[in-house]
């Protein structure tokens, strides 16, 4: 594709749910293995699959339709909320199917596990990775060019790991920390790797929809599609992109119907396409449509959480950091493990939802943090975390004495066949010595006893004596 000289309008979605654990209490360990609450994570799909998911697949299939392939949007689903739908509502699945087979539509990578490796542990990060893009393309059938890691978490480190993968383009959030005097609305690329392009959320018009839609209380209420679509129309004048990422619940969950958010999503494309020099873009496309505008410097990780655009969200407090180091220390174990069942745990006690429930963030973020929230203090998350991992370090353990007991065993046995082989090699030889000396075939060797041979020898010495 060449270089546009039109504006382009990215759209993107991520769609993602973990899976909540159980109530599991210091007297469950090491007796109950199962950590899952299956009421909770079924109820909560069912309920969000048929009041989101569903109609705005739905909505969103129709547009594609109806401007034959001029409307295109991006997403991401989670590994975990793959499972999941696999599991609970097999009809999401088959809806993201359609809306692949359109070719509008593209598909980001991302962890499986909806992890903050990327923080920790290089290997198992790329691990995730790969393992998620089998997992995309044995599902929906399609082979992502372009990545988004967890909650946009980047850095000039994360964007170089990406790039040696063979990813083209990564979407990040445009924070103003490390934006300064630059604008979001440019096509940029990673600061060590300047093969990975980057692109960057415009944060003001993404939270117009995805956090202030329905906030009666805000200046603008109620925000219609013609209102927003003027807001979109002067920021691509003063750049080449315009990045609107949300969460994908924003559409039926966080912001119900009778908000009118289902309807604004329907107009939204039709104004933003009468507007003269916009089009829909998906990353790939604007990776490879629009030039890169400088390298974007970011040394430390960001994200799109927050006022802080950091990592407090997940890792802003001892309780978090203590969990988060304790759970990747059981990397090696893992490892050894070679347990499906193992494995399985291990992916979804990664996800980053679980450090997200410990944060103490009471202030400007509080009200977020408490919606997602299932536990009624963050003491309570880590406690139950905790003990959880305490039994899944148990098993670990537990099967790495009986690996251990196993090799020594196998070991043993090992030696037992060597001295097996060395007690038949040793037969043979006595068997030669025996035919060499006349033993065998029936045949005794005719020796005489010592005591004979000494009365013989006596009686000569006296023959000759006399």
């Amino acid at each position: 594709m060449g270089k546009t000289t039109s504006k382009a309008i990215c759209l993107y979605f991520q769609v993602h749910q973990p899976f909540r654990l159980k109530r599991y209490r210091f007297f469950d360990m090491g007796i109950d293995h199962y950590y899952y609450d299956d009421f909770q994570n079924e109820s909560i799909m069912t309920r969000i699959a048929g009041q989101s998911y569903l109609p705005a697949n739905k909505i969103l299939l129709s547009l594609i339709k109806e401007y034959k392939g001029k409307f295109r949007v991006a997403f991401s689903v989670s590994g975990i909320a793959i499972d999941q739908f696999k599991l609970y509502a097999p009809e999401v699945l088959d809806s993201f199917r359609e809306l692949a087979d359109t070719g509008a539509v593209e598909f980001l990578a991302e962890t499986d596990s909806h992890s903050l490796a990327s923080m920790m542990n290089k290997a198992e990060f790329e691990e995730q990775v790969n393992r998620y893009c089998r997992k995309i393309k044995d599902t929906l059938g399609v082979e992502p060019t372009t990545f988004r890691n967890t909650e946009l978490i980047y850095s000039n480190q994360i964007g170089e790991w990406v790039a040696e993968m063979g990813f083209k383009a990564i979407i990040t959030e445009g924070a103003k920390h490390i934006l300064g005097w630059k604008s979001p609305n440019f096509l940029y690329c990673n600061a060590i790797n300047p093969r990975l392009k980057v692109l960057l959320r415009n944060f003001t018009l993404s939270d117009d929809i995805a956090f202030r839609f329905s906030n009666k209380d805000w200046s603008e209420w109620p925000l219609t599609s013609s209102k927003y679509v003027s807001w979109v129309s002067k920021s691509a004048k003063e750049g080449d992109i315009v990045n609107i990422f949300l969460d994908y619940e924003t559409f039926g969950e966080h912001h119900k119907k009778s908000t009118g958010i289902f309807d604004f999503l329907s107009h939204l494309p039709g104004d933003l396409l009468k507007k003269k020099g916009l089009s829909f873009m998906t990353p790939s496309e604007i990776a490879e449509s629009f030039q890169v505008k400088s390298a974007i410097q970011v040394p430390s990780a960001i994200s799109w959480a927050d006022e802080e655009r950091d990592l407090t969200a997940w890792l802003g407090n001892d309780l978090q950091k203590s969990a988060f180091e304790k759970l990747y220390e059981l990397a090696p174990l893992v490892k050894e493990a070679n347990s499906k069942e193992i494995d399985l745990d291990w992916e979804y006690l990664q996800s980053s939802d679980h450090f997200y429930y410990m944060s103490t963030k009471f202030f400007s973020d509080g009200a977020v943090h408490a919606y997602f929230n299932p536990y009624a203090t963050p003491y309570d998350a880590f406690m139950n975390y905790m003990n959880v991992l305490s039994d899944f370090e148990m098993r670990l353990t537990s099967g790495n004495r009986d690996a251990d007991l196993k090799r020594k065993v196998m070991k043993l046995e090992d030696t037992v066949r060597e001295k097996e082989k060395l007690l038949a090699s040793r037969e043979k030889e006595l068997e030669l010595l025996r035919e060499k000396l006349g033993v065998g075939n029936g045949k005794k060797a005719q020796t005489k006893p010592a005591s004979k041979v000494s009365k013989e020898k006596k009686k000569t010495t006296i023959k000759k004596k006399k």
